[in-house]
């Protein structure tokens, strides 16, 4: 008489769900009756799960294809050879969790936090009655992050070599020291994307899109470019930057000299197109009207700079501190605000006379997954601007132009 084989996922009803997810509860709580939540090779397939705490839960082998599981918490957690398919994992942390061999294919983890995480590949075999030891099958290959939503989403450090990851969307995310050697990328949307120290060497990126991308020391040894658009990329800045044969904390100094003394000392030089990097940090500097359009200030520490009534438009501040800047009637549009920290930032209307004031202007500004939290931005200029991801929570927004 034989035995049948074991199915690759156990159903799991509602009610014996929801007990699970709240004995998990108390387990992180340290309250008695705690159990942490072990629901491997479990049927989660479409099951709604957004938002709850689920660190260091263990979903090894599960099936959540099709499964919301937005801003819930899974950091820590064991995801090994799981079915994640056209799951809805935006802004979701996933934190040092263990990915291995999980199928991402079609999954949405725009905004999602993954530093740390381990996505590479991996097999899961299951003991079996009849046949021993057999590996459990994905519809697709483990491993596999095809046609995945990953933009804005933080992969820092992620350990992702060998990862296949075909036609998905990083758009802006942050890959810096990512390691994603002989990986994958043909034809992704790296756009925008920091890639900053990531190894990528012998990765396969034809036909891949890398527009504006950051590559400071990124390492690209045999990788394949073979038709990769590489326009406008951010590579390693110069020692220094100079400005009509002068360094440029010098022309920084004379601006500041003619700030402090109303034009008695000093001079204003039109700084536009210049790379700030060089200078490791402008924290308090006094820069007020500024003229810097396209220039680049990638990173910088500007906590608490004076740039009032500055020209900024186009500028790259991606991922810059701009906590407590006074940006009041600072001319940004265009400007790329992408993970920049903007806390507390003044960016409201300045007074330029008796019933006259500049506004601040943002207009087809990006400030994808932007932090805005305690900002003053009273009548200030969104127009077309990209605030996707961006944290608005208690930033003054009185009579700002917002497209509705």
């Amino acid at each position: 008489m034989s035995s049948r084989a074991q199915p690759h996922h156990l159903a799991l009803d509602a009610k014996a769900l929801r007990e699970a997810v709240e004995a998990h509860q108390r387990y992180l709580a340290g309250r008695s009756g705690g159990r942490r939540l072990s629901l491997t090779y479990a049927d989660l397939s479409h099951c709604t799960l957004e938002g709850l705490d689920l660190r260091e839960a263990d979903f090894a082998g599960a099936n959540f294809h099709g499964a919301t599981l937005a801003r819930a918490n899974l950091s820590r957690g064991i995801l090994f050879g799981a079915d994640l398919r056209e799951a809805d994992l935006r802004r979701a942390n996933l934190g040092r969790a263990d990915l291995r061999g999980a199928c991402l294919r079609g999954a949405n983890l725009a905004g999602a936090e993954l530093p740390g995480c381990d996505m590479r590949e991996g097999r899961i075999a299951l003991q079996d009655k009849l046949d021993g030891f057999r590996i459990l099958r994905h519809e697709h290959r483990p491993g596999e992050l095809n046609y995945a939503i990953l933009s804005g989403a933080n992969l820092a450090g992620a350990q992702m070599a060998g990862a296949v990851a075909m036609s998905s969307d990083f758009t802006d995310a942050n890959l810096s020291n990512a390691s994603m050697a002989g990986a994958k990328l043909n034809r992704a949307v790296l756009d925008g994307a920091d890639l900053t120290g990531a190894d990528l060497a012998g990765a396969d990126l034809s036909g891949a899109s890398m527009k504006r991308a950051v590559l400071t020391g990124a390492n690209l040894d045999r990788a394949t470019l073979d038709d990769v658009d590489l326009s406008d990329v951010l590579r390693a800045p110069p020692e220094v930057f100079l400005v009509d044969n002068r360094p440029l904390d010098q022309v920084l100094a004379d601006h500041e000299a003619y700030c402090d003394t109303g034009g008695e000392r000093g001079a204003v030089i039109d700084l536009s197109k210049a790379d700030f990097r060089p200078m490791r940090g402008l924290k308090g500097r006094k820069l007020t009207a500024l003229v810097a359009r396209n220039a680049i200030f990638f990173g910088l520490d500007l906590q608490s700079a004076q740039l009032q009534g500055a020209d900024l438009s186009g500028s790259d501040f991606r991922g810059c501190d701009l906590r407590d800047a006074d940006l009041r009637g600072a001319k940004l549009a265009g400007a790329s605000f992408t993970r920049a920290d903007l806390r507390g930032a003044l960016l409201g209307p300045l007074t330029i006379g008796d019933g006259r004031f500049v506004r601040t202007d943002f207009t087809r500004a990006t400030l994808r997954n932007a932090d805005l939290r305690g900002a003053q931005a009273v009548r200030a200029r969104f127009l077309e601007a990209d605030m996707t991801g961006a944290n608005l929570q208690g930033c003054d927004l009185t009579d700002a132009e917002l497209e509705v």
